[in-house]
């Protein structure tokens, strides 16, 4: 970890979006954002509409979106894009063929911009707007605005992902690694600075970066774990690591999903919940809209926010990137806002609602558990790819 950094706290995409496009509007040299989902809705064209004017005004403005998660967005507003002079590249967007099982679930999942070496954005938060149709509340979900050491970690992850998509797509005039600066004084308040760290997740030198981060801050927590995850499939050593800690008596509480948004991992995540309860660990479901967040609290000190999911899909296919910092003030602004959620959006699972789960629901959940770790070893990389 490094110090000499400064995290701001963005709460769902209405403090997020305006952050974004007003750094975007300021900058005056370069600009990458990487996006799973590139949405053609309000956020979307907000966004759009902001790079290509920084375009226009001379910024080099690079564009990387996911070919799956963004393969909805109209072409005609992606070659709009480049004719306003923004860079773009489509990761793996030959997503549909026979090698779909072994390879084409491997997905650009990360969610980073830097704008002029001096702001960083990190997160969960896609482009794509806030409120579902028949939500009252906005997707639930978190980012972090990071000024000073750890912005040249981000800006090095963005450009060597840039340099390798590039050659791997033989798009030659976009292979140009940029030259990395130190951020300016000014980016580095002397009021702030937490022990912060870029955490990777690809399929050659970081398989288990993420996972490994989790678990350490898991197997040392001493007194309240509190983890807000929209896709809670976790394997053997995260679940057996929750129970252990909730065993020596570390308070651990979970906020989950508690809508359907995909019926197969919603069912498969709920068989776990039967060994979770029964060691005392906190399950409560949020209600008001969907859950989107990758976030966590332990003790008062350690945090991480990010895109990866505690789930065979982040943990072992996708490239992922998490911030992980020590940092008091950032602990108690996420804690407190986790704790207002699950007291007044969310319901807990009792032991007595947990045991008197029909049985047709049991069956159901051990089912879809069962298909989906079946899946995953069909798809788990065997050995890392060459290049993506």
């Amino acid at each position: 970890m490094v110090s000499n950094t400064d995290i701001q706290l963005l709460r769902c995409g209405v403090e997020f979006f305006p952050a974004l496009i007003a750094a975007i509007n300021e900058a005056k040299h370069e600009i990458f954002l990487e996006t799973y989902i590139f949405f053609d809705d309000a956020a979307g064209e907000m966004v759009a509409t902001a790079l290509a004017q920084a375009s226009r005004r001379g910024v080099s403005t690079h564009l990387i979106i996911d070919g799956f998660g963004s393969k909805e967005y109209p072409r005609s507003k992606l070659e709009a894009l480049k004719q306003a002079g923004v860079k773009l590249l489509i990761y793996r967007p030959s997503f549909l063929n026979f090698r779909f099982l072994r390879t084409g679930l491997r997905r650009l999942h990360r969610k980073l911009a830097v704008i002029d070496h001096q702001v960083a954005f990190v997160g969960g938060i896609n482009i794509h707007h806030d409120f579902e149709p028949g939500y009252r509340e906005p997707r639930y979900d978190f980012a972090v605005a990071i000024r000073g050491s750890v912005v040249i970690d981000v800006l090095n992850a963005v450009s060597h992902l840039w340099w390798l998509v590039s050659w791997s797509q033989l798009k030659s005039r976009y292979v140009r690694r940029v030259a990395l600066l130190k951020p300016a004084a000014s980016s580095t308040p002397a009021s702030s600075s937490p022990n912060a760290e870029l955490v990777l997740r690809d399929n050659l030198r970081n398989r288990h970066k993420i996972e490994t981060a989790y678990l350490e801050a898991i197997r040392n927590a001493k007194e309240r774990i509190i983890i807000a995850n929209a896709y809670f499939l976790p394997g053997k050593k995260l679940l057996q690591a929750l129970v252990d800690a909730a065993g020596r008596g570390v308070l651990v509480m979970l906020l989950l999903q508690g809508r359907i948004e995909y019926f197969l991992q919603h069912h498969a995540s709920q068989y776990l919940y039967g060994k979770l309860i029964d060691a005392g660990v906190e399950i409560h479901l949020y209600k008001p809209a969907i859950l989107h967040a990758k976030v966590a609290v332990i003790d008062s000190r350690w945090v991480t926010v990010g895109s990866s999911n505690m789930d065979p899909f982040s943990l072992q296919l996708a490239r992922e990137a998490n911030i992980v910092a020590e940092d008091a003030a950032l602990a108690k602004a996420l804690a407190d806002d986790l704790l207002a959620a699950i007291q007044t959006d969310a319901s807990r699972i009792t032991v007595e609602a947990w045991l008197s789960t029909p049985l047709h629901k049991r069956l159901l959940m051990r089912v879809c558990y069962s298909v989906l770790r079946f899946t995953q070893q069909l798809v788990a990389p065997k050995k890392p790819p060459l290049v993506q």
